[in-house]
């Protein structure tokens, strides 16, 4: 595979904001070198879990600046460069390679239904203004477009687009692109529930936001896929399911700032309108962390 500096756990970090509800960029470094030593193997800063829309330009930039400082080449950075326009998304890219980034991190948005064509004229002026490797994201929940497999291989013949993150959790769609496109195909999980079955249909990683909770269980599974140890990797994933399902359906800044206070890390604030989890929200999550700590 050709121009893919990731593989295995990529870690997606909260953007924590402080109580007046402004970007807390000293806590973002601790967050982002606590998963640094987790050891992890890539940081995506300004995903979803980074609420990438909720931030302005300048908050962008600094996150982005953060996170290459504070990862200091230890391990590959993506950066989240998402914007409605094309040219806002071209200058996000721009500054994210000079600022150092490894690649970016692409999911169309959408607010007028999009056509595949315009898709892909979208993708391809910013892959044609940047030099590092694109990330293709699709997921509808968020975008609000659902870019098919068909769409998805197109945009793999423009040069520097050489990733897919696939968060539909349809994973008839990996076997697609696997079948499709053979081995050279650089595919990632972006559905949490679905990370066991998306690495048995070649999955070159997991961009997961549980990595701030879970490390060692991320990686002990994506190890044991190496290793095609299936029994191992069943286990392992099985372990992670409920705290999975729980983190996505609770809405990922909400469940990771929970749930980095109550393993004693701090997990700032959030923006409005976003709010924190109620009190039996808390408590069900702190269950399912108790319960992981035991086994």
């Amino acid at each position: 595979m050709k121009n893919v500096p990731f593989k295995g756990i990529i870690a997606y970090p909260i953007t924590p904001f402080d109580p007046q509800e402004k970007v807390d960029l000293p806590l973002f470094k601790q967050q982002v070198e606590r998963l640094v030593s987790s050891g992890v193997h890539g940081i995506a800063p300004l995903g979803s879990t980074g609420v990438l829309p909720y931030l302005t330009d300048e908050e962008k930039e600094a996150v982005t600046e953060a996170s290459i400082q504070q990862t200091a080449g230890r391990i590959p950075t993506l950066v989240g460069v998402s914007n409605l326009t094309t040219d806002k998304t071209v200058y996000h890219a721009q500054f994210a390679e000079k600022a150092g980034a490894n690649a970016v991190m692409i999911i169309p948005m959408s607010y007028w239904k999009l056509t595949d064509d315009e898709i892909v004229q979208h993708y391809d002026k910013v892959a044609s203004s940047i030099s590092i490797p694109i990330m293709a994201y699709n997921n509808p929940a968020t975008g609000g477009v659902d870019m098919s497999p068909a769409l998805l291989k197109r945009l793999l013949e423009i040069p520097n687009v050489t990733m897919i993150k696939e968060s539909t959790g349809d994973v008839q769609r990996m076997h697609y692109l696997r079948n499709e496109l053979g081995e050279d195909v650089a595919f990632y999980n972006g559905s949490n529930p679905l990370a066991l079955a998306a690495f048995a249909a070649g999955a070159t990683g997991w961009c997961t936001a549980a990595a701030n909770l879970i490390p060692e269980l991320n990686i002990a599974l994506y190890n044991a896929v190496q290793q095609n140890d299936l029994n191992k990797a069943r286990d392992l994933f099985y372990q992670q399911t409920e705290l999975l399902q729980f983190i996505v359906a609770k809405g990922l800044p909400r469940a990771i700032k929970a749930g980095l206070n109550l393993l004693g890390q701090n997990g700032g604030h959030l923006r409005s309108p976003l709010k924190p989890l109620t009190a039996e929200e808390t408590a069900t999550l702190e269950s399912i962390l108790i319960k992981l700590k035991r086994q």
